[in-house]
């Protein structure tokens, strides 16, 4: 593996199962085992009913473009290698929304509502990024 030099994400008690799930190219999100919310970004508590009760569900990665912005320039020169980028909102068929980058796609070919699915970067040993690219 290429050593990856960009900044990770921090893993915590809570989000711990979700980087364990995109290590094996699996995409998991919290349920609330309470009201059945599923919840994205992990969380020590269910936002909507604030139970402790969580547990975790795979998700198809299935998702459709909401909304996102190219990057061009004015970046950390860690990250210049990778212009121009993509950054989006992808909402996933289960109703989640997520934040990641756009993937094997051409900006000028990315149109909101289009159908995405979950791609992922192995990055370390512990940590592979889920992105998106389209389907």
């Amino acid at each position: 593996m290429t050593a990856y030099t960009k900044p990770l994400p921090e893993m915590t008690p809570w989000s711990k199962k979700f980087w364990e799930s995109t290590k094996l190219h699996k995409l998991s999100m919290q349920r609330c085992n309470n009201c059945g919310k599923l919840i994205f970004y992990p969380r020590k508590a269910c936002p909507e009913c604030w139970s402790l009760d969580l547990g975790w569900q795979e998700v198809s990665g299935k998702a459709k473009l909401n909304a996102f912005t190219v990057t061009m320039a004015g970046v950390e020169p860690v990250f210049a290698p990778d212009l121009p980028y993509v950054l989006a909102l992808v909402d996933l068929a289960e109703g989640v929304t997520m934040m990641s980058n756009i993937v094997d796609c051409k900006p000028e070919d990315l149109k909101p509502g289009m159908d995405l699915e979950v791609t992922f970067r192995d990055c370390t040993d512990n940590i592979s990024l889920p992105l998106f690219r389209p389907a």
